[in-house]
């Protein structure tokens, strides 16, 4: 078994000896899409206990360390923590109560263990996963064109760090949507990271990252560099069009 998978069983087998304890469930690779779990993958995962018993599993960590000692840890989020195991183990976790998980939004769990008396359904959420507000062509193609001209500006003020953000993040967000919706669903999509697994799903004739993405010193260069891409792909409108061609000529960059 992969030591990932392994360290979750122990955590099981150590939680379902309590009498406060009633489920844990596996998430990520270590959920339902154990098929991408790697020697890279991180082990993400929920605990869930009785009512009045969160604290006492938020708060102590002895549980956590049963399996194997921790070399780091500390709280990210009031109910969960981040650590990393002397065995090179990274885990990340949320302490829940039943009623505080049907509010959680999370897909692709699985039940590692659980008690015979846990409710029914504790793998599926009962919260909506987070979408984008307009899923279509024209909110993802007229967002990037946007975020291209904002971050544009940023770098001709001076504002490097925040152009770099609407640039070569924010805009190549919309390009892989763009492409999401015109090549359908990418294999292990994750609802929550639109970035995850995309060099696996489309080849760089495809999705040109390199150009994209060639860091902080770059900007105007990777504008064009997107610019370009949406422009031979989808009608952009000549007006925003005509005005992110007018920024990339004063950047020095555009030809």
């Amino acid at each position: 078994m992969q030591p990932t998978l392994r360290r979750l069983d122990e955590l099981a087998t150590f939680l379902a000896d309590r009498d406060d304890t009633i489920a844990v469930l596996g998430l990520g690779s270590a959920g339902a899409q154990r098929a991408r779990l790697d020697e890279h993958s991180d082990l993400d995962f929920f605990v869930i206990v009785a009512e009045g018993a969160r604290s006492r599993y938020v708060e102590r960590i002895d549980w956590l360390e049963a399996p194997c000692p921790l070399l780091f840890s500390f709280a990210h989020e009031r109910n969960g923590r981040k650590a990393l195991y002397s065995d090179g183990i990274f885990v990340e976790y949320a302490v829940l109560t039943p009623a505080e998980l049907a509010h959680v939004p999370f897909s692709g769990a699985r039940v590692v263990w659980r008690r015979a008396d846990a409710p029914a359904g504790l793998a599926q959420s009962e919260a909506a996963v987070p979408r984008t507000p307009y899923d279509t062509v024209d909110f993802h193609l007229n967002e990037a064109l946007s975020n291209l001209y904002v971050g544009l500006h940023r770098e001709l003020r001076g504002e490097r760090l925040s152009a770099s953000r609407f640039i070569q993040t924010y805009a190549v967000d919309r390009v892989i949507s763009l492409l999401r919706l015109s090549s359908g669903e990418a294999p292990y999509r994750d609802p929550f990271d639109i970035s995850r697994r995309v060099e696996r799903a489309y080849p760089a004739e495809v999705l040109p990252l390199a150009g994209m993405v060639p860091g902080y010193a770059h900007n105007a260069a990777a504008a064009q560099t997107t610019f370009r891409w949406l422009s031979r792909r989808y009608p952009v409108h000549p007006g925003i069009g005509a005005a992110i061609t007018a920024l990339l000529t004063r950047s020095g960059d555009y030809s």
